[in-house]
């Protein structure tokens, strides 16, 4: 396959020349007089995007553990040039979060289905006093033991698990989990102090920075600052129009620099269907347009997917488009380990990719494991 004549992501900038791929996996120049050509002209050529935080989408829940649901999952997020995902569990009881793993660890990703990549750990290790949408009943203190059965269970599927530092257990469960998986800090009510002393234990996200915990304060920096003052912790953006404010999500850009920031979606069941009453985590959601929300008017994920967050991120927030691409693609895919198959378009890597028109950053196109999928 040559996709020819567009505008492609390299190295931090748009560059016009020809991507090669063969296998399945981008290539170096060369034997392809029988491929396929892709015509790219007036289109961006980007990595396909890695979200490594989101819950589902048409109708269907990560946490559902069907092979219909994961299928659905899949198979529309590729649609959307989202050619990898590590979808992430609610806070449930041990029982349900081990059929879950269990489910993603059989899956068999179908051919028009972005790739399982991974498991995102939301709860239900998380403060009962920063719950968001997660269900209060189910949450619990740290425990590796736990989470050891949990990953051997998901076949070393879990790349992030998340803590609330302050919690009792929370820091020696960063020490004893955090060689092998990548710790979060989210919906938590921690200092600044505590936050870091997460960090210096080795934890290395944040979780929806600016959703579910302490704001910045100059007095009380709390565990964005924190979060700032180590450089090797990456933050999660939901660039979604509706959790945070475009002012907001130029701040951490700029603080923390494209090389750290994650865009993610947060998306939930609604995502991909028109208004109405879905549910997350067994608790009821009312979606309007971008807004999805429980019934007391918390904010209960998204209804937007990776891509249309890209998008909002350049259009209506005036964040770089390369920036743009590098936070919802190579970063996600470095921060959980994946990057040596998946996040930029270099020869040896998984050929998926996406063609946005240069105009309205609408996908045209996406390349799906060197096949043309739409």
């Amino acid at each position: 396959m040559r996709i020819v004549n567009g505008k492609v992501f390299t190295d931090g900038a748009f560059v016009e020349q020809t991507v090669h791929a063969q296998g399945g996996r981008f290539s170096e120049s060369g034997g392809e007089a029988d491929g396929i050509v892709v015509e790219a002209q007036g289109c961006y050529v980007i990595p396909g995007l890695v979200d490594v935080h989101f819950h589902g989408c048409m109708g269907h829940d990560f946490c559902d553990a069907t092979p219909e649901a994961y299928e659905a999952i899949a198979r529309y997020e590729a649609s959307r040039g989202v050619t990898a995902v590590c979808p992430a569990t609610m806070t449930y009881p041990e029982e349900k979060l081990q059929t879950i793993m269990e489910a993603a660890r059989a899956f068999e990703v179908p051919e028009d289905g972005a790739d399982l990549v991974g498991i995102n750990m939301e709860g239900p290790f998380i403060s009962p006093d920063k719950i968001g949408a997660q269900n209060p009943a189910y949450v619990q203190k740290a425990d590796a033991a736990m989470f050891r059965r949990l990953q051997e269970a998901s076949g070393g599927l879990v790349k992030l698990v998340d803590i609330a530092p302050e919690e009792e257990g929370a820091l020696a469960f960063v020490d004893e989990v955090g060689d092998s998986v990548r710790v979060s800090v989210a919906h938590t009510c921690a200092d600044y102090d505590t936050a870091c002393a997460a960090f210096a234990h080795g934890a290395r996200q944040l979780t929806h920075c600016y959703n579910a915990m302490p704001g910045l304060h100059h007095r009380k920096p709390g565990p964005i600052a924190a979060a700032f003052d180590h450089p090797d912790v990456t933050p999660e953006i939901i660039a979604d129009g509706v959790h945070i404010h475009p002012s907001m999500v130029r701040l951490a850009f700029r603080i923390f620099g494209d090389n750290r920031v994650i865009l993610i979606s947060d998306s939930m069941e609604a995502t991909g269907l028109e208004d109405g009453e879905y549910s997350l985590g067994g608790q009821p959601v009312t979606v309007r347009g971008n807004l999805a929300t429980l019934h007391d008017g918390t904010i209960a994920g998204s209804a937007t997917d990776l891509m249309a967050c890209l998008r909002t991120a350049v259009k209506d927030m005036d964040i770089p488009l390369a920036s743009a691409v590098k936070a919802a693609s190579a970063n996600p895919a470095r921060a959980i380990g994946v990057d040596a198959d998946y996040g930029s378009i270099e020869p040896g890597k998984i050929a998926s990719c996406a063609l946005l028109d240069e105009e309205t950053l609408e996908v045209r196109a996406v390349i799906l494991r060197g096949r043309v999928l739409r």
